[in-house]
């Protein structure tokens, strides 16, 4: 009784062990071209409605996927830029975004402008607090 039991046992740990690297997070998915040329778009809209977000796309990405604005991540979003998918990508979502404006008040762009602001600020705050608390601790 015991050995059919190992048996059954040892190949349901392995597939169990194995899952994480089967299964893509959804932080890995976060990096991609499509995903990347929508938002620059969108952020781009962002950016002429609002001058203080300028200078911050990177880490408002990186905010919205709950990733962090280090060396790596902004190395990966340089690299994604410089490919012909994010290329091909960001033109035809450029082509689909233009049309009339709407008024800035009856926007919805300026609400996804505005809560986009406050994810990266909310991130900022997280990247802040986590310094402090390593320095806290004995």
């Amino acid at each position: 009784m015991l050995m059919p039991l190992r048996r059954l046992l040892a190949p349901a740990l392995l597939a169990l062990a194995s899952m994480p690297a089967l299964l893509p997070s959804a932080r890995a998915a976060a990096l991609d071209a499509p995903s990347l040329a929508r938002f620059d778009v969108g952020y781009g809209r962002c950016e002429a409605l609002y001058p203080y977000m300028r200078g911050h796309r990177d880490a408002a990405y990186l905010a919205v996927w709950r990733l962090r604005a280090d060396a790596t991540n902004l190395a990966r979003l340089s690299k994604l830029r410089q490919g012909a998918p994010y290329r091909k990508e960001h033109q035809r979502f450029l082509r689909a975004s233009t049309g009339p404006a709407a008024p800035a008040a009856s926007s919805p762009i300026e609400q996804q402008c505005q809560a986009l602001w406050a994810e990266k600020t909310k991130a900022d705050a997280r990247g802040a607090a986590a310094p402090a608390k390593a320095a806290s601790r004995p």
